[in-house]
């Protein structure tokens, strides 16, 4: 009898912990599969408002806080833009003072939690940047899919997919330039997003599904005059980029690409967003799994997409070193790969997605470069 009660009070023990291990790597997951739109990625540091003054703003000294370019800086119920740290101001061991371009909405208060993010925009391209544009729905395999069309002279369209905690508002960061150039912009919103249908289990699958959103977008482009398409994409948005020029029925319209912090892995993309959440790397392989188990991820397709023997159009890659979330070395390597297709624009101190941001300049020259044979 002591036999079988120790036996059975065994089993018990290990389902509970079994139980546990599974909770805990669905846990760990969550921080890539259920992250929201418009939401700060668990890498982005939350940082206090000290004081604004008349063109400046006084921030808590950080390594996100000096990062050289031009951000958003969101709160609760508040954005603004923010340039570069100020040279000349009195700083402190504690603070640093950025130049405050301009409060979008809200305002901003000493003891305020922020932080910067890469959308400066807020709003529609016609309220936020004066550019005459039309709301269109998208027939998607889900349901409607909103979008915003700016357009131009160009029979060569622009498709825009922005990525991980963005919002089809990130786009409008280059949205100015693409008019300046005249090339027709379709900026899509897809599931998951305001105003899109949900994934059927309500999770992100990094690209892997959504992919078929873009495709969507592009169809919808060539029915409305598109000869050629140029899908550009931030983050998991350049996976869906990647994948729609390798799957799409429409692939022979796709006549470039643009991959702006492209995740080319996405179990390096969830293992470094769960490590921003505290979890220990014990744990890390079972929230790779969990993340297979839930959404039936797997690194093949993506790899497949990527991989320098399959690409087939020009591809402008924007990415740099100190990208914590999608590995800088895979875009180097696929660029080393494929010389005769792919440009690498390296961005230094700039973090996921905001390569823009970081150099608004040389990122526009690349971008110019790149776009000019394909007009």
């Amino acid at each position: 009898m002591r036999t079988i009660r120790a036996t059975a009070a065994a089993v018990t023990v290990a389902i509970a912990a079994g139980a546990a291990s599974v909770a805990a790597g669905r846990f760990a997951s969550d921080a890539a599969l259920k992250v929201s739109p418009g939401k700060p990625l668990p890498t982005e540091p939350r940082l206090t408002v000290h004081a604004t003054t008349a063109g400046g703003i006084t921030l808590t000294r950080d390594l996100a806080s000096q990062r050289p370019g031009t951000y958003g800086l969101a709160g609760d119920g508040s954005h603004a833009v923010v340039g570069p740290v100020m040279k000349g101001t009195p700083h402190t061991v504690d603070t640093v003072v950025r130049r405050l371009e301009r409060i979008t909405h809200g305002s901003l208060e000493p003891g305020d939690k922020v932080w910067l993010t890469p959308n400066l925009h807020v709003g529609d391209p016609s309220s936020a940047l004066g550019l005459a544009h039309a709301d269109v729905d998208i027939p998607g395999e889900l349901g409607a899919l909103p979008a915003w069309f700016v357009p131009a002279v160009r029979d060569t369209w622009v498709i825009t997919v922005h990525g991980l905690g963005a919002t089809r508002e990130h786009p409008m960061n280059v949205m100015e330039f693409l008019s300046r150039h005249h090339f027709p912009v379709l900026d899509l919103a897809y599931r998951g997003d305001l105003g899109a249908p949900r994934s059927p289990d309500g999770l992100n699958h990094l690209g892997e599904t959504e992919w078929r959103d873009l495709d969507a977008a592009i169809r919808y482009a060539v029915r409305y005059g598109a000869e050629q398409v140029v899908l550009y994409g931030w983050s998991v948005g350049a996976t869906m980029a990647l994948r729609a020029a390798a799957h799409s029925a429409l692939r022979e319209r796709i006549s470039g690409l643009v991959l702006d912090s492209p995740v080319l892995s996405w179990e390096t993309t969830l293992r470094a967003l769960a490590t921003a959440r505290r979890t220990p790397s014990a744990l890390l392989p079972l929230a790779v799994r969990a993340a297979q188990g839930r959404t039936g991820l797997h690194g093949n397709r993506i790899e497949y997409a990527a991989h320098p023997d399959h690409l087939k159009v020009p591809t402008l890659v924007l990415h740099g070193p100190d990208d914590t979330i999608a590995p800088w070395d895979t875009s180097r390597r696929l660029a080393h790969r494929r010389p005769d297709l792919v440009t690498l624009h390296t961005v230094p101190q700039a973090p996921h997605g905001a390569m823009w941001n970081a150099d608004p300049e040389g990122y526009e020259e690349a971008l110019r470069r790149f776009l000019t044979p394909l007009m």
